[in-house]
């Protein structure tokens, strides 16, 4: 199972980075929430600023790209393996910066890869 980061999460049911957290959990994925605003989903905290943390195999944005400038080095720090950007996330800067360091990228909709099988 891959531990994935939603960055960009959110403690309101309606929005898509909450259903993310929920789906990714129901696929048996460790799930790291961190958002703007504190609260929970399913039970687990959401974090916020730039926390630490360990072991991220994949971060799936959910933040747009003008809110992503500060996170920049924050993400490219965790090493992920991969980065999701989920509609409205699309951030070419981002993407190029990711790849240089061989960091996969992918214009993605983590909920669409979970529902088929590709996550």
């Amino acid at each position: 199972m891959k531990k994935t980061m939603v960055l960009g999460a959110s403690p309101h049911s309606y929005r898509y980075s909450n259903i993310a957290v929920h789906r990714l959990l129901a696929h048996g994925h460790e799930v790291v929430p961190v958002g703007i605003h504190s609260g929970t989903i399913a039970g687990i905290p959401i974090l916020t600023g730039q926390p630490p943390a360990e072991g991220i195999d994949t971060v799936t944005l959910y933040l747009n790209p003008q809110h992503q400038e500060q996170y920049y080095q924050y993400i490219l720090s965790l090493k992920p393996k991969r980065i999701i950007f989920n509609p409205g996330a699309e951030n070419p800067q981002l993407m190029r910066l990711a790849r240089e360091r061989g960091i996969e990228t992918e214009i993605a909709c983590t909920l669409v890869m979970l529902s088929v099988q590709l996550y």
